[in-house]
């Protein structure tokens, strides 16, 4: 198990039943990244993958 394992589990486990907009979903990864500054890469990477999940792989 990968230690971030945990926090999806807990995510999973907290939040599994609600839903929420992509719009929402941007605006906490900009409030993480404002308080949290050295996360702004892996945040950024994880935004594209997820703005790209049904982009044509070449």
């Amino acid at each position: 198990m990968y230690f971030t394992d945990r926090g999806i589990e807990e995510l999973t486990a907290r939040r599994g039943e609600e839903e929420v907009s992509f719009a929402w979903l941007a605006e906490q990864f900009s409030i993480f990244v404002d308080l949290n500054p050295e996360f702004e890469v892996p945040v950024e990477r994880l935004a594209t993958w997820l703005a790209r999940l049904d982009d044509d792989e070449d």
